[in-house]
């Protein structure tokens, strides 16, 4: 868990959206996670949907203060926010190597689950001969990289939705928050749903609160809105229900980590969800960009799942909800089988699972390059 002095130091680090706006040119359509004007620049997660507030982060202790606080969130996201933190540790240790590695480690273990920002902290460090012109280029080819995988999920997930459910408008049920927060542009799982919406083939979005730190409802549900997609929120447990009951046709999930044998760790939920879309019949799509995939990790069990501790589970934004010594069990994650899984969406290709695909017999394809783009 975090301690006082890394949310201390978060805290420092917030400006208001309006200040940033006056000082560095930021549009209300910023993306979530960016480079601006030497620092790192991110959409304060944590205070939404209360207010948009920016975070301009310019040390390496901010950085990981913000992962670890959940200010920047979602597996792009945070690989993105990773890579420029990389960048940051070259200005702030350029002539300390010790003091780099140290830092980048820190950067690198903030969050264990997603693989994401193992693999991009690694990528900018490679470079860090070359200079900090060199990691910043590379952190943006990162960057870019993870926004134009989201156009292409989007694609290749309506267009299987269609296969699947038919061409017509669909109820799509989904959990956590996997939009453009989460994955810097669009997103992996959301941003299906907005392709979805966007082709006038999305009759409702069923989002899940998510506790228990409320990514739908604070998230999720703000992302909805400001499409303008019609959606409902239900609580975390009805989600089998409602799909027993027909009212939603389909789940749609993000990842933070696919296994090579298709096991796909994501928001602690996913698999009592994958669990009732199978007893009723509805396809459960994990949406996710080939960054994500793990082949070096054989199958879920060998996942390490964050365990946040029990302050998040026992009360809720401020307020005391159990008594005082109450200990709680809070993994931030669950593992879902392959074989509860009808398929994974990738920027570059479908695997069928339900079919009997595996990633291995699937080759890449190329990305899918949208009118809007």
């Amino acid at each position: 868990m975090i301690n006082q002095s890394q949310r201390n130091l978060v805290t420092a680090a917030m400006v208001s959206l309006r200040e940033l706006s006056d000082n560095l040119g930021i549009s209300s359509a910023v993306r979530s996670v960016d480079w601006i004007d030497d620092a790192l620049v991110i959409i304060d997660q944590r205070k939404l949907p209360d207010e948009v507030t920016y975070l301009r982060l310019e040390t390496v202790d901010e950085v990981v203060a913000a992962i670890k606080t959940l200010a920047v969130r979602g597996a792009p996201s945070i690989g993105v926010a990773g890579a420029f933190g990389v960048a940051l540790a070259c200005k702030e240790f350029p002539n300390d190597r010790p003091g780099f590695v140290q830092a980048v480690e820190s950067i690198r273990g903030a969050r264990p689950t997603a693989v994401n920002l193992a693999r991009s902290v690694d990528l900018v460090a490679k470079r860090v001969d070359d200079g900090l012109d060199a990691m910043l280029d590379e952190a943006r080819i990162i960057r870019d990289d993870e926004i134009a995988a989201c156009w292409s999920m989007g694609i290749n997930g309506a267009e299987l939705l269609v296969e699947l459910l038919g061409n017509r408008p669909q109820r799509l049920l989904t959990i956590c928050n996997t939009g453009g927060l989460a994955a810097v542009e669009r997103g992996t799982a959301l941003g299906v749903i907005q392709t979805m919406f966007e082709r006038g083939l999305l009759e409702e979005a069923l989002a899940t609160e998510t506790r228990p730190l409320l990514q739908g409802s604070r998230l999720t549900a703000w992302e909805l809105e400001r499409m303008g997609a019609p959606f409902r929120l239900l609580v975390d447990a009805a989600g089998p229900f409602v799909l027993a009951q027909g009212e939603a046709e389909a789940v749609l999930t993000g990842a933070d980590r696919i296994a090579a044998n298709g096991d796909t760790a994501n928001k602690v939920g996913s698999f009592a969800l994958a669990l009732g879309a199978r007893f009723a019949g509805a396809p459960f799509i994990v949406v996710a960009p080939e960054s994500s995939i793990d082949e070096a990790t054989p199958s879920g069990a060998m996942i390490e799942i964050e365990d946040r501790g029990p302050a998040e589970v026992v009360s809720a934004r401020g307020l005391q909800l159990a008594p005082e010594a109450t200990r709680a069990l809070n993994p931030a994650f669950d593992v879902t089988p392959a074989e509860l899984i009808t398929a994974i969406v990738t920027d570059r290709r479908v695997v069928r699972l339900d079919r009997g695909e595996k990633l291995s017999d699937v080759p890449l394809g190329e990305r899918r390059i949208s009118a809007e783009q």
